[in-house]
Order: structure tokens, then sequence, then C-alpha cells
């Protein structure tokens, strides 16, 4: 591994021959590839990129795809790893022993801090020169805390939580809101890329975080408004089909609401997320909130709510599901 910081380091690395080859943005590597101090092999992108239309994709190219080294304490989720190709890892450790790039979504802040810092952790080897890539929902402070450990053991690290559907994860069509320093986003970016259709760049290490608990406090707003509409309209006798008809034209509906029409109306539904993680992140709003000064009356409003759903045992269902609970749950018993 040679630590470049720079992509004016990387083009002279390569110049020099300490290296024979690097994957970094087009963007970066723009002028050295007009000016022919470069070539550029191929990109990583699905389908040829407009900005550089000559350069074949990595598939035109029969270059092989990435290989991957996974660990998850879940047994089935490992076996669903290695039946598509992935080297089963005993913990987290061997992953980052195995690998140039490493990524880790992890569900809560005390498990990704265990995950770096704990017996067989990623940092319990020698991490010289890798990059870590956390996607995980966390709190802000928590990406701030881990930055200056990983690169005292002299890696890097950012925060690159996503959004979007399943689709969306299937066709690699992803939003990834990134935090930490620009030049790692940039070697991050050939593998963010296989991910994420957009990328953006949100500031420091925690920014990336920040930014997802955002987008989570609006759906969870919505999911919170949307549960208490249609259990008011059903105990004024309104029928519910009818009202999701209607709501699904209102000004308020949106792409997640269509959806989910079958999961608020009460239907078995697939979960896309759980009512318990929502509830985390609910959490993790309330404590960024409080770390900030800043006071958060509808997200302590929603917290009463999910986290009834989830002591009832309500927990491992989807976070659409919450609307059949307030109908079920929530209101006075005449």
């Amino acid at each position: 591994i040679v630590p470049f910081r720079t992509p004016g380091e990387l083009v002279t690395g390569v110049l020099r021959n300490d290296v024979d080859a690097i994957i970094q943005s087009y963007g970066a590597l723009k002028s050295a590839i007009e000016g022919k101090q470069l070539r550029a092999l191929a990109s990583t992108t699905g389908t040829r990129a407009p900005y550089a239309p000559a350069v074949p994709t990595v598939d035109e190219a029969g270059v092989k795809g990435f290989e991957v080294t996974g660990w998850d304490r879940d047994a089935v989720a490992m076996k669903a790893g290695t039946d598509k190709g992935m080297t089963a890892a005993p913990h987290p450790r061997a992953v980052a022993d195995s690998a140039d790039v490493v990524i880790s979504i992890i569900t809560e802040d005390n498990g990704v801090k265990h995950v770096f810092r704990g017996k067989d952790g990623f940092l319990s080897g020698d991490v010289r020169g890798k990059l870590f890539i956390d996607m995980s929902t966390l709190q802000p402070m928590t990406g701030r805390e881990l930055a200056p450990v990983v690169a005292a053991a002299g890696a890097k690290l950012i925060d690159s939580p996503v959004f979007g559907t399943i689709p969306h994860v299937l066709q690699g069509k992803l939003y990834a809101m990134v935090g930490g320093d620009a030049a790692d986003l940039e070697r991050a970016r050939p593998v963010l890329e296989k991910l994420a259709g957009k990328i953006a760049h949100m500031g420091p290490n925690g920014a990336g975080y920040a930014m997802k608990l955002c987008i989570n406090l609006g759906l969870a707003a919505f999911i919170q408004a949307t549960s208490e509409a249609l259990a008011l309209g059903t105990r004024e006798g309104l029928k519910l089909e009818q009202m999701l008809d209607i709501m699904s034209e209102a000004p308020t509906a949106n792409g997640w609401f269509a959806g989910k029409k079958g999961a608020l109306k009460g239907d078995p539904a697939d979960v896309t997320l759980d009512l318990k993680t929502m509830r985390k992140d609910i959490m993790s709003m309330v404590a960024t909130g409080a770390v900030n000064g800043m006071p958060m009356p509808l997200s302590a409003g929603m917290l009463a709510s999910f986290s009834a759903a989830v002591a009832q045992g309500w927990g491992d269902k989807d976070i659409g599901d919450l609307a059949k609970f307030f109908r079920e749950n929530m209101g006075q018993k005449f």
C-alpha cells in the first residue's frame, strides 16, 4: 500500500514507477489524462461516462470486479454473502487485514465502536494506509470520536451513510452523504460509485451522519403524521382504503407513501427498515440536538410513539406498520 495524500502525488507516483496503476475519480486526474501523462484504462461506472466516452467500463476492459472479504455476526447473512462469492472472515480484524478499503454498516454507535476498537476489531491489526468507509446511521459525535483514533493507527476514516429504496440498492443507485477529508472521499469514490448513483461531500467527519439523521427525521415525522391521520380518520368512520387513495393524490404524497400503501393499510409487508432501528435513529436525533443546544420537541414526541410500538413487541416490524399499531393500540377505548 502506498499512502498518497493528494491526486498530484498519485500522478507523480505513477510517473516515477512507484506504482503501476491507480484507482481515482476521473475529475481529479482529468488534466493529467488530457495532457497525456496518464492513460485511463477503464471506468468503474456501469456504462461509459459521458465526460469520457472513449474510456471503456471495467466489464468492457475485461477487468475483474472487487474481491470482497466480509464478516457478520449473523450466520444467515454470512451465508448469503458467501453464496455470492464473498470470502468469509472470522472477525473484523481479518476483514481489515485482507483489504485496502474496508466498508462497515452496523446498527448502532456502540456496535461500531466495538467493531473498530474491540477484541479482534479493525484496529487490533496493522491498518496503516487503509481507508475505512462507515455507512452506518450514527450520531455525528461518534464519527468525530473515531476519526482521530483511526488516524493515530495510520489509516483514514470517512462516514458515508446512504438512503434509497431496495431497487436503488440492487441497481447501485443509492445516495451517499460523506463526512471526512475530500482527498479520502476521492480515494473512496471508485468503491462508492459501485453502490451509489449520487455522492455528496457534506463536510468533515460526522457531517455525513448528521445529514442522514436529518433525512430520517423527516421520514419519521411523515410516518408519525400519516399514522395519526389514518387513526383519526377511521375513528371518524372514514374508510381506510378510500383515505389512502385520496392521500396518495394530496400535496404531501411522496414515493415512500406510494410504496408503503399496503403496510399502511395493515397488509403484510417486506421489512425495509424496522421500527426498533428507526427508534434508535430518533434517539440519536434527540441526543444530537441536546449536544448542540437545540430542542427537538417533534422528535421527542415521535420517540414516545416508536418506543410504545417497540415495547408492545412491534420492534421487528416495518416502519410502515406504525400506522396499524396506532389504530389498534394508541386510541382511547370507549
